[in-house]
């Protein structure tokens, strides 16, 4: 079950890492921005905790969206585990 979590959050950080990316490439447009709106949200509603800093700000959209994308992952994944688990051998 460890290995299936640390995969997840890999994945997660992955994702999160090509969203945030992204939205450079694409000049910031809106279709990204949504891709990244629980990141971004989490980072704003903690903006006046970090002292609106830019750069803890970015590191909660990223912790933030790692964790959502990683989750569905990680459902697939034990899914995926389990379904093969149960084959006849």
């Amino acid at each position: 079950m460890k290995s299936v979590l640390t995969v997840a959050r890999a994945i997660g950080a992955l994702v999160s890492t090509v969203l945030l990316v992204m939205e450079q490439l694409t000049d910031y447009s809106t279709p990204v921005m949504a891709w990244e709106m629980p990141g971004i949200s989490a980072a704003y509603l903690f903006w006046g905790a970090v002292g609106s800093s830019v750069f803890l700000g970015v590191a909660i959209t990223w912790a933030v969206n790692a964790i959502v994308y990683g989750a569905p992952a990680f459902v697939v994944l034990t899914v995926i585990k389990l379904a093969i688990r149960d084959l006849p051998k």
